[in-house]
């Protein structure tokens, strides 16, 4: 049983950084990829950074490439950092893990999720 737990999220403005976190409640952490999607009202859930098992390989959207980053620590905690942030970012965002071999930009291919959290961008 893999359990996540978002936080981080809240109200920031425009051009300013967030950095989201994610406890994996987990035995082994180094067995799954990691990723984050995010959802805004009204759209579908959109993949937003992903991180393989050993951190060696990473992806981003085209959407905050340039401008973030996702990490994942020793103590099984998963993070994603986005500067400049724009309207367009504000959204729920998941933290999801698989055990596939490689990670992907596919939210189906996502075995576990959080529950999310919040995140509002005000101009």
């Amino acid at each position: 049983q893999v359990q996540l737990v978002e936080s981080g999220g809240g109200l920031v403005q425009a051009g300013g950084s967030l950095r989201l976190s994610c406890a994996a409640s987990v035995r082994t952490f180094t067995i799954y990829d990691m990723a984050w999607f995010r959802q805004a009202p009204g759209k579908e859930r959109e993949f937003v950074a992903a991180i393989s098992r050993t951190g060696g390989t990473t992806l981003f959207a085209d959407s905050v490439k340039g401008r973030s980053g996702i990490s994942r620590d020793y103590w099984k905690t998963l993070y994603l950092e986005i500067d400049n942030l724009n309207a367009e970012d504000t959204a729920t965002y998941y933290c999801a893990a698989d055990d596939r071999a490689v990670p992907t930009r596919v939210a189906a291919d996502y075995n576990y999720w959080g529950q999310g959290t919040q995140v509002t961008v005000s101009s």
